[in-house]
């Protein structure tokens, strides 16, 4: 993006300064250009667009809250200008750059504030206003970018000219306002919009473990261990040369605290990480770094405890040495609490090097402003040097359809993923069930540890559903879709493979602008713009945007027979007792095991180096394209998931009443998915699969999964 002329003078010496010494720039900043100059007119408004929830529909309205119901910190984001904006892409670039002065000098919070947070006269302009009506301003959060405030749903409406209503979703109540908010237009200028103004949480990415199999027996069955995961992905020599995480910090963040942290004791003593004395684990409810807190306790979470020690116990599985941050926050009815947690540990004074986020939305459900939000928050931390891993997502290529039977609107990624700033962290299977070759990569008995895995598996794309061609071919279909494919069968309904349930990857496509028509990628969307690192690699397609996923680990939930054990005891929420032999315990599948185990083994990374390393996108690329022996590409498959409707299906002959969504994470509408029988397609009129593996990199799997240790050892030359 180029400079605007009219900054050229202004912003000339001023970022050369930035980018050659983060530390020089502390010392001699100037203030931010305001980017809002013109008086404050009330009868001039301006609408921020795309930031009304797919459910806020006459069908689901309950009626309007009481005026006098609190909305406590709620979030307005401000605006980077475009000089501004470009100077902290081209800095962040540079602290990745093993060429350049500033390589690996990472910013302190305070010094990412001073040179890219908003103006300090535009947050005062914004602050008055929201003062005028009756709001209080918390602080200013995010690096310089969020004004904190709390008010009510009366203030709400005179304020941003929209109503706050109840809606009954799938049998649940939720808050949500009506109508896209409209601000002054003197304000737009510096004001991006606000975050959110409902209470509709993302979903986690973790998928219970399945009871069937399509291999031939029970006896094929091996779930995954932290001994399996080792002998598979080599980490074992890592462990054995001391390389286990030791002196490094992991944040897992959740919106749920540890329903007990003895399960994540039971865990690492039944498989074998305990002989790693300097691994421990902490609950922590960050609190801001002022202007009072904004993290409260938030309790069990209504079942996402189980996604907090899932996240805690694999990243330990990874990085048995180093210390395990549960980070979590309650949302409130304006905000998630992931992001919150995000956000105070960034702008903390000791934030960790490395973050795990396994919560997503797709982008155009998500909205703009919020999509904003959490692009900025990964932005601060990459420029603190922290690696954040976020999992792709477990709908395939349709995000906007999380927890429904089948695919209605069409091709669209994960917005928690789905930024230039993270690594995108996609799903695989196994393929030895499918190949018929289990007794060559798994022992008969297992290891004192729970340990059967003998070396690397190879793997396909993880896919349940019965678009998935792997799946219909092993069952004897010609297609997975059509009504004589796998998902018109008698089967795919008895075995509840009408479904969408995949690894997810996809272009980035609605990141800003609003769709026309709620949660499909269409109207003014626009997909991040493809970032300098995610170039110059077999298969990397020339769209112009920013690609998901990056890498992949396995996900499986059991339909291949393999899926992931955990010890999780909350018996009401799923949970089991971790008694007797660990194949009775909890477990499950999806990107949200994926993604901390990635993030431990950047914390092995990171010891091996001797400090944070920033976004490992720079370097995985790198990598890749150099041919490093680091990499298992994956080529075979696909993660195309059941579809009806008009939006990126092909073959589907019917349509019908299926399973009622899960409302709060996914899925919009009002209680009935459609059942469908086709392929998640990227054209409706000929067949080609929404993604299939690939040589090189693919929207499957990215770059493919890993070799922990020749990724360790072969880190230092690609710099």
């Amino acid at each position: 993006m180029a400079k605007s002329n009219c900054c050229n003078k202004f912003f000339g010496t001023f970022w050369i300064a930035a980018l050659l010494s983060p530390a020089l720039f502390a010392q001699t900043s100037r203030p931010i250009r305001p980017l809002i100059v013109e008086p404050i007119d009330e009868s001039r408004l301006q609408t921020l667009k795309g930031n009304t929830r797919p459910e806020a529909t006459a069908q689901n309205d309950a009626g309007a809250v009481p005026g006098d119901l609190a909305m406590d910190h709620m979030q307005l984001l401000m605006r980077r200008g475009a000089a501004q904006e470009q100077a902290l892409a081209q800095a962040i670039d540079q602290l990745h750059n093993p060429s350049s002065p500033t390589f690996h000098k990472w910013l302190t919070p305070a010094q990412f504030a001073q040179q890219y947070g908003g103006s300090q006269r535009d947050i005062d302009t914004a602050s008055a206003w929201l003062r005028t009506h009756g709001f209080v301003v918390n602080a200013v959060r995010g690096g310089g970018t969020i004004i904190d405030f709390s008010g009510t749903a009366a203030q709400v409406r005179d304020a941003f000219h929209t109503e706050m209503h109840y809606l009954n979703v799938n049998g649940s109540r939720h808050v949500a306002n009506m109508s896209n908010p409209q601000i002054p237009a003197a304000l737009a200028a510096g004001v991006a919009g606000i975050v959110s103004l409902h209470d509709f949480a993302p979903r986690p990415m973790r998928r219970a473990h399945v009871n069937y199999t399509f291999t031939s027996g029970s006896s094929t069955v091996q779930a995954v261990t932290p001994a399996d995961l080792a002998a598979i992905y080599d980490f074992t020599p890592l462990f054995q040369a001391g390389i286990t995480g030791k002196g490094q910090s992991i944040a897992v963040i959740e919106d749920a605290d540890l329903y007990s942290s003895s399960d994540w004791d039971t865990f690492r003593s039944t498989f074998g990480l305990a002989q790693y004395s300097a691994g421990s684990l902490s609950t922590v409810h960050p609190a801001p770094a002022g202007g009072g807190n904004n993290c409260g306790t938030p309790g069990l979470g209504g079942g996402d405890d189980g996604e907090a020690i899932l996240d805690a116990e694999w990243a330990s599985a990874a990085a048995p040495g180093a210390t395990i941050l549960v980070a979590s926050c309650s949302s409130t009815r304006a905000t998630f609490g992931g992001l919150i947690a995000f956000q105070n540990l960034v702008d903390g004074a000791n934030p960790p090097a490395v973050i795990s986020f396994s919560y997503g939305e797709c982008e155009a459900g998500n909205g703009e402003a919020s999509n904003a939000a959490y692009a900025a928050a990964y932005q601060q931390a990459v420029a603190e040097g922290i690696s954040v891993f976020v999992a792709a997502g477990d709908n395939g290529a349709a995000a906007c359809d999380a927890g429904s039977n089948a695919a209605t609107h069409g091709i669209g990624v994960s917005a928690f993923a789905s930024t230039p700033y993270n690594v995108a962290v996609g799903g695989t299977d196994f393929s030895d069930a499918y190949d018929g070759t289990s007794s060559t990569y798994w022992n008969a008995s297992n290891s004192a540890t729970f340990g059967s895995a003998l070396s690397y598996i190879p793997e396909i794309p993880w896919n349940d559903s019965c678009a998935g061609g792997l799946l219909s071919s092993y069952l004897g279909f010609s297609s997975g879709y059509g009504s004589s494919g796998l998902c018109g069968s008698s089967m795919a309904r008895q075995q509840g493979l009408l479904s969408v349930a995949a690894g997810s990857g996809g272009p980035s496509g609605c990141a800003t602008g609003a769709p026309s028509t709620p949660g499909v990628v269409n109207g003014t969307c626009q997909g991040y713009v493809k970032p300098s690192w995610q170039t110059s690699l077999a298969g990397i397609p020339s769209d112009n945007v920013r690609d998901l996923p990056d890498v992949s680990m396995f996900a499986g939930t059991g339909v291949w027979g393999h899926y992931y054990v955990m010890c999780w005891t909350d018996v009401r929420n799923g949970g089991a007792p971790c008694t007797g032999d660990p194949s009775t315990w909890a477990g499950g599948g999806g990107t949200s095991f994926a993604a901390p185990i990635f993030a431990g083994l950047q914390a092995l990374v990171n010891q091996k180096a001797g400090g944070p390393q920033g976004n490992p996108n720079y370097m995985y690329y790198r990598l890749a394209a150099a041919g490093a022996p680091v990499f298992h590409s994956v080529n075979r498959g696909d993660i195309a998931v059941n579809c009806g409707g008009a939006d990126n299906c092909y073959g589907a002959t019917a349509t019908a009443t299926g399973p009622g969504r899960r409302g709060g994470g996914g899925g919009f509408g009002g209680g009935g998915g459609q059942s469908g029988n086709g392929a998640l397609s990227v054209s409706n009129t000929s067949y080609t699969p929404a993604f299939a593996a690939a040589a090189g990199w693919n929207f499957a799997t990215g770059i493919g999964s890993v070799d922990a240790y020749q990724l360790v050892t072969n880190w230092s030359s690609g710099q």
